[in-house]
Protein backbone atom coordinates (compact mmCIF):
# COMPACT_ATOMS: atom_id res chain seq x y z
CA UNK A 1 0.00 0.00 0.00
CA UNK A 2 1.31 3.47 -0.81
CA UNK A 3 0.93 6.18 1.77
CA UNK A 4 0.27 9.45 0.31
CA UNK A 5 0.88 12.50 3.00
CA UNK A 6 0.59 15.58 1.21
CA UNK A 7 -0.38 17.43 -1.95
CA UNK A 8 2.56 18.10 -4.27
CA UNK A 9 0.64 20.69 -6.28
CA UNK A 10 -2.04 21.64 -8.64
CA UNK A 11 -2.39 19.87 -12.02
CA UNK A 12 -3.03 23.40 -13.43
CA UNK A 13 0.10 24.77 -11.68
CA UNK A 14 2.72 25.51 -15.01
CA UNK A 15 5.68 23.86 -12.66
CA UNK A 16 4.44 20.53 -12.91
CA UNK A 17 2.22 20.90 -15.75
CA UNK A 18 5.38 19.51 -18.20
CA UNK A 19 6.07 17.51 -16.25
CA UNK A 20 2.66 15.77 -15.92
CA UNK A 21 2.28 16.22 -20.03
CA UNK A 22 5.32 14.37 -20.86
CA UNK A 23 3.95 11.13 -17.76
CA UNK A 24 0.77 11.07 -19.73
CA UNK A 25 2.85 10.73 -22.83
CA UNK A 26 4.47 7.63 -21.65
CA UNK A 27 0.55 6.43 -19.90
CA UNK A 28 2.49 7.12 -16.14
CA UNK A 29 -0.23 9.22 -14.89
CA UNK A 30 -2.56 7.19 -12.59
CA UNK A 31 -6.25 8.81 -11.26
CA UNK A 32 -8.01 8.85 -7.85
CA UNK A 33 -11.64 9.64 -8.54
CA UNK A 34 -13.49 10.62 -5.92
CA UNK A 35 -16.76 12.81 -4.93
CA UNK A 36 -17.51 15.73 -2.93
CA UNK A 37 -18.31 13.99 0.64
CA UNK A 38 -15.06 12.00 -0.15
CA UNK A 39 -13.14 14.55 -1.17
CA UNK A 40 -13.52 16.38 2.60
CA UNK A 41 -11.86 13.05 4.03
CA UNK A 42 -8.82 13.14 5.62
CA UNK A 43 -8.11 9.96 5.61
CA UNK A 44 -9.34 7.48 3.37
CA UNK A 45 -8.11 4.12 1.67
CA UNK A 46 -8.42 4.07 -2.23
CA UNK A 47 -7.30 2.27 -5.18
CA UNK A 48 -5.75 4.40 -8.18
CA UNK A 49 -7.44 3.76 -12.02
CA UNK A 50 -4.15 1.37 -12.62
CA UNK A 51 -4.90 -0.67 -9.09
CA UNK A 52 -2.37 1.09 -7.52
CA UNK A 53 -3.65 0.77 -3.02
CA UNK A 54 -2.90 3.64 -1.85
CA UNK A 55 -3.86 4.75 2.10
CA UNK A 56 -4.25 8.65 2.04
CA UNK A 57 -3.42 10.74 5.27
CA UNK A 58 -3.76 14.42 5.01
CA UNK A 59 -3.20 17.00 7.62
CA UNK A 60 -6.36 18.85 9.09
CA UNK A 61 -5.72 21.84 7.19
CA UNK A 62 -5.15 20.41 3.81
CA UNK A 63 -7.76 20.05 1.36
CA UNK A 64 -8.22 17.55 -1.68
CA UNK A 65 -9.55 19.45 -4.82
CA UNK A 66 -9.80 18.59 -8.42
CA UNK A 67 -6.27 17.96 -10.19
CA UNK A 68 -4.51 17.73 -6.53
CA UNK A 69 -1.23 16.27 -7.50
CA UNK A 70 -0.77 13.55 -4.11
CA UNK A 71 2.48 12.34 -5.79
CA UNK A 72 5.14 13.24 -8.34
CA UNK A 73 8.11 10.68 -9.08
CA UNK A 74 10.35 10.67 -12.37
CA UNK A 75 8.67 7.37 -13.40
CA UNK A 76 4.60 8.10 -12.08
CA UNK A 77 2.08 10.77 -11.06
CA UNK A 78 -0.85 10.27 -8.87
CA UNK A 79 -3.84 13.02 -9.22
CA UNK A 80 -7.10 13.47 -7.66
CA UNK A 81 -10.03 13.58 -10.27
CA UNK A 82 -13.70 14.90 -8.98
CA UNK A 83 -16.60 12.68 -9.90
CA UNK A 84 -19.56 14.46 -12.20
CA UNK A 85 -22.12 15.32 -10.08
CA UNK A 86 -25.42 14.84 -11.12
CA UNK A 87 -28.35 16.79 -10.07
CA UNK A 88 -31.87 16.54 -10.52
CA UNK A 89 -33.72 19.33 -11.80
CA UNK A 90 -37.01 20.49 -10.90
CA UNK A 91 -39.81 22.85 -11.77
CA UNK A 92 -42.27 23.51 -8.95
CA UNK A 93 -45.93 24.32 -10.76
CA UNK A 94 -46.26 27.64 -8.81
CA UNK A 95 -45.04 29.22 -5.55
CA UNK A 96 -47.49 26.98 -3.09
CA UNK A 97 -45.55 24.13 -4.94
CA UNK A 98 -41.99 25.74 -4.77
CA UNK A 99 -42.57 26.71 -1.01
CA UNK A 100 -43.36 23.19 -0.24
CA UNK A 101 -40.65 21.75 -2.26
CA UNK A 102 -37.98 24.09 -0.09
CA UNK A 103 -39.65 22.93 2.87
CA UNK A 104 -38.99 19.11 1.68
CA UNK A 105 -35.47 19.79 0.69
CA UNK A 106 -34.29 21.73 3.73
CA UNK A 107 -35.76 19.63 5.46
CA UNK A 108 -33.84 16.11 4.50
CA UNK A 109 -30.55 18.18 4.08
CA UNK A 110 -30.50 18.39 0.59
CA UNK A 111 -27.86 20.17 -1.53
CA UNK A 112 -29.57 22.33 -3.91
CA UNK A 113 -29.01 24.93 -6.25
CA UNK A 114 -30.90 27.70 -7.68
CA UNK A 115 -31.52 27.88 -11.88
CA UNK A 116 -33.90 30.56 -12.63
CA UNK A 117 -37.51 28.94 -11.88
CA UNK A 118 -35.72 25.55 -11.80
CA UNK A 119 -34.52 23.87 -8.26
CA UNK A 120 -31.70 21.87 -8.85
CA UNK A 121 -30.87 18.64 -6.07
CA UNK A 122 -27.51 17.39 -6.12
CA UNK A 123 -27.85 13.31 -5.93
CA UNK A 124 -25.48 11.76 -2.56
CA UNK A 125 -27.48 8.98 -2.94
CA UNK A 126 -29.74 6.52 -4.74
CA UNK A 127 -31.59 7.95 -7.71
CA UNK A 128 -34.66 5.77 -6.59
CA UNK A 129 -34.22 7.26 -3.05
CA UNK A 130 -35.00 10.70 -4.00
CA UNK A 131 -37.42 10.50 -6.43
CA UNK A 132 -39.44 8.15 -3.87
CA UNK A 133 -39.51 11.14 -1.77
CA UNK A 134 -40.91 13.25 -4.19
CA UNK A 135 -43.23 10.54 -5.49
CA UNK A 136 -46.61 12.54 -4.00
CA UNK A 137 -45.02 16.26 -5.68
CA UNK A 138 -44.65 14.20 -8.73
CA UNK A 139 -47.99 12.24 -8.98
CA UNK A 140 -49.90 15.40 -8.43
CA UNK A 141 -48.82 17.45 -10.54
CA UNK A 142 -46.81 19.70 -8.07
CA UNK A 143 -43.53 19.36 -9.44
CA UNK A 144 -42.28 18.29 -12.75
CA UNK A 145 -38.49 16.81 -13.99
CA UNK A 146 -36.85 19.16 -16.01
CA UNK A 147 -34.01 17.56 -18.56
CA UNK A 148 -34.41 13.92 -17.37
Amino acid sequence: MLKLTGIVGMASDVDLGGTLHDLAHEDRVETIVLDRRDMLRKRQRTVTDKGTDCAIALPRATTLEDGAVLLLEADRAIVIRASVETWLHLKPEDAAAALELGYLAGNLHWRVAFHGSLLAVALEGPRKDYLARLDAFLADGRITLVND
